[in-house]
């Protein structure tokens, strides 16, 4: 009876063990949802990213954080000079993703910012850092409305704009080379969501680092909603 007794209470003790580690792994490995508290707070990173995008009317702000819910623009971005300041704030979001991964918020310029110069971009409030965007050797035509744009965040990562229900921004599916193009296929969204019935820009981050070559890349999008007849360029350097 004791040696009974003795293994009992071995398996009591491993299950508490086991129990504890499993509650203190899963918040940063089931990927699952936090409530809005977690949804709101600032978190600040130095890891910031900037790139031209809409004709070099605006730019995509690149920060690391929960990839469903990107930080907004807070009040008018300030221009002094080369420089640029973008305050932002948290996403309004309820619940948001326990991952941590790049994710963009889309910034327009204000008159006077002249994308053919290099752009010192601050970036305060929800997160924290500093990026630099050399100018545009070539300042593009301002694209048509509800045209897609895309723009070189680094030398692998592409800021891509799209349009349509601001709730439901496309994901990338598959990235393959078509030609002197590459092509982005986006994901078809699952046949219950539900997307609000605006018409807004979104931001989505692509890495095409492997299939881009060298020289001027252009994207050919597909799938998830999006109809663009014509290849996308990518503007800025990588």
């Amino acid at each position: 009876m004791t040696l009974i007794a003795m293994i009992g209470a071995g398996f009591v003790v491993a299950g508490a063990l086991a129990g504890c580690a499993t509650g203190a792994s899963s918040p940063s490995m089931s990927g699952g949802v936090s409530p809005s508290p977690d949804a709101t707070s600032a978190t600040p990173s130095a890891e910031i990213g900037a790139a031209w995008v809409d004709g070099g009317r605006s730019i995509a702000v690149v920060t690391n954080g929960s990839s469903s819910c990107p930080p907004v623009v807070s009040g008018q971005p300030s221009v002094a000079g080369a420089a640029i300041t973008v305050q932002l704030a948290g996403s309004s979001q309820q619940e948001c993703t326990r991952d941590m991964a790049p994710r963009a918020t889309l910034v327009a310029l204000p008159a006077g910012v002249d994308p053919a110069k290099d752009l010192a971009v601050t970036v305060t409030g929800a997160a924290q850092g500093e990026a630099n965007l050399a100018g545009l050797a070539t300042t593009p035509a301002a694209p048509s409305e509800f045209s897609p744009s895309a723009g070189w965040v680094n030398d692998s990562l592409v800021a891509i704009v799209t349009y349509g229900s601001s709730t439901c921004v496309p994901s990338v599916e598959t990235i393959t080379a078509a030609g002197g193009d590459v092509a982005v296929q986006f994901a078809t969204p699952p046949a219950d969501q539900i997307c609000t019935m605006d018409i807004a820009p979104r931001v989505t981050l692509a890495d095409i680092g492997r299939e881009a070559g060298s020289g001027a890349v252009s994207l050919v999008l597909s799938g998830g909603g999006v109809d663009v007849s014509a290849p996308v360029p990518v503007l800025g350097t990588r």
